[in-house]
């Protein structure tokens, strides 16, 4: 058992409400410097410290292990929140929470109390799922086996968001078995190298980089079940997709609450409107509108998705998970494409001089690429449809 403390204790959130006026705080601090720190690619160590230092790192941890147990759409709130305002920030505790859901529906009593006391006291989880050399993304090579010294770890990852701040790195291995299990591993257990080496032109402040694995010694009980959260009905995918249809939805706000002020302050008229602000362009009220409109509709996909969540969490059955993932997948796919569009819209009625470089307003457009290629809307449409004409179920795994 290897036991690992957070950098300084945590707050206690007692209430959804108080997680919610947390969240609403800590994005105003975060707004400020999201533009300078995306510039000059400066990391959020300090924000990200007082992140788990408030407490909101613990909000999904069941109220049987002395948490608050928020619900998925209020979790998704705070996601679009901290996102509006820091889109980096914003993704960067996704991992933490799946991994947490991972250890919900996977975890035995001792391994669920042990690491859920670690969270509640503000330890940070971060992330080593993917891999970057193999010919298709879900295929792993990193393992671990045991040896005469004990259970020994090695291998490499990438797209390890998080994983640079973090106080442990859930990583996704093979066992002897040929089974995947997600490994708690200690940040700094010795052979456990993060590199710094994410160059995404979006995001650019999540620390998305490597992590290699080199003999790492792990102790069986910081090793979690993975595969059988797919080989039958849970949330674990689902819920992870929520908070990255969250998060695309915080970009968009950002964009157009960004938009909303340039048009106001700087943009001028297109000759042809006969009007003197480009506040009052027809054609500019008319983009505005409908952009406001999807976005709407985005906070109640989310809510709708949400509440499918907590109910599949409550009776995780066949049909309740099948319904669960479509109605993420509506809301992910929705906000996916406003998040582009708003990132767009910004320039098209901001004009020329939104491009400057000075007001690094690009960051919007290049943050919603960026994290919208994490898994591809093309293939959530289909199975949609399939779903709601044939009735076939959505294939589980963690990128629906």
């Amino acid at each position: 058992m290897t036991q690992v403390f957070a950098k300084k204790p945590a707050a206690r959130i007692r209430s959804a409400q108080q997680a919610l006026q947390v969240a609403e705080e800590l994005a105003e601090r975060f707004r400020s410097g999201a533009a300078q720190r995306d510039r000059q690619r400066e990391l959020p160590h300090a924000e990200l410290q007082h992140y788990f230092q408030s407490g909101l790192g613990a909000i999904t941890v069941p109220r049987a292990w002395g948490g608050i147990e928020i619900s998925s759409a209020e979790l998704a709130q705070i996601f679009v929140m901290l996102s509006a305002a820091d889109a980096s920030i914003g993704q960067v505790p996704q991992n933490h929470f799946y991994a947490l859901e991972v250890l919900r529906v996977n975890g035995s009593d001792a391994q669920q109390q042990r690491l859920y006391n670690e969270v509640l006291a503000g330890v940070h989880y971060g992330n080593a799922l993917a891999e970057f050399g193999s010919a298709a993304a879900h295929q792993r090579t990193t393992a671990f086996s045991q040896t005469a010294s004990g259970l020994r770890l090695n291998g490499d990852k990438f797209y390890c968001t998080g994983a640079l701040f973090a106080d442990r790195i859930p990583t996704l291995a093979i066992a002897d078995d040929g089974k995947e299990q997600l490994v708690f591993v200690p940040r700094h257990q010795p052979g456990v190298t993060v590199i710094d080496d994410w160059s995404g032109f979006g995001q650019r402040t999540t620390g998305s980089g490597s992590v290699q694995f080199r003999d790492v010694a792990i102790a069986p009980d910081d090793v979690v079940p993975f595969h059988s959260a797919f080989e039958r009905p849970t949330t674990v995918g689902p819920f992870a997709q929520i908070m990255h249809a969250a998060i695309d939805q915080g970009i968009a706000r950002a964009a157009f609450n960004d938009m909303l002020a340039f048009v106001q302050q700087r943009a001028r008229p297109w000759p042809d409107s006969g009007v003197e602000r480009a506040c009052d362009d027809p054609l500019t009220l008319d983009r505005t509108g409908r952009l406001a409109a999807r976005l709407s509709a985005g906070d109640a996909l989310l809510d709708v998705a949400g509440e499918a969540v907590d109910v599949a969490q409550r009776n995780p059955s066949a049909e309740h998970v099948a319904l669960a993932s479509v109605e993420v997948a509506k809301a992910r796919a929705w906000t996916t494409e406003v998040a582009l569009e708003a990132g767009n819209l910004l320039f098209e009625l901001g004009g020329s001089r939104a491009s400057l470089r000075e007001h690094n307003l690009d960051r919007h457009w290049r943050n919603a690429r960026t994290h919208t290629l994490h898994d591809p809307v093309r293939w959530k449409y289909p199975v949609i449809g399939n779903y709601l004409l044939n009735g076939v179920l959505p294939p589980r795994r963690g990128t629906l």
